[in-house]
């Protein structure tokens, strides 16, 4: 009966401490802003409306997203020097779509390889203290919503 009443008491604990932790994450998510609408890494990923996932295997890839050296060299560039605890917000007014990274994705959801060399869809620079290179190629894949096979990838 002990172990019981135990029990009983440490599962509302455990999920309540998930939902705090998705609260107590520093500062804000990762947001891009993309015409009127904006786009932010979700911090309760069942909350999010896109998924995608990343994988070390260019054959299993949707999307491929190579790291550039430059933000000359880069199609999408994030770079945040400054010491505001609201860089990388978004600034708008409009709710933003929410993006998680999962590590299980659905046949659906966007599946990113993230490389330094190769052919590629998109090319980033990223150099933040907010974004990481995976925050930034999740953002642009779900801004373009490319879902297709990468047989077409270029240099």
């Amino acid at each position: 009966m002990l172990r019981f009443k135990v029990l009983a008491s440490v599962v509302p604990l455990a999920v309540a401490a998930v939902f705090a932790r998705a609260e107590i994450l520093p500062g804000p998510r990762p947001c891009i802003e993309v015409g009127s609408a904006a786009l932010q890494i979700a911090s309760i990923p069942w909350l999010a409306q896109l998924h995608v996932s990343f994988t070390d295997d260019p054959r299993l890839a949707t999307v491929r997203v190579r790291i550039a050296d430059s933000a000359e060299a880069a199609d999408f560039t994030v770079i945040d020097d400054v010491d505001d605890s609201e860089a990388g917000a978004c600034q708008s007014d409009a709710v933003p779509h929410l993006i998680a990274i999962s590590s299980d994705p659905s046949p659906s959801d966007p599946v990113i390889y993230l490389s330094h060399d190769g052919p590629s869809d998109y090319r980033i620079f990223v150099q933040s203290k907010t974004f990481s290179a995976r925050d930034a190629a999740a953002l642009i894949v779900s801004a373009r919503d490319n879902h297709r096979r990468l047989e077409t990838a270029s240099l």
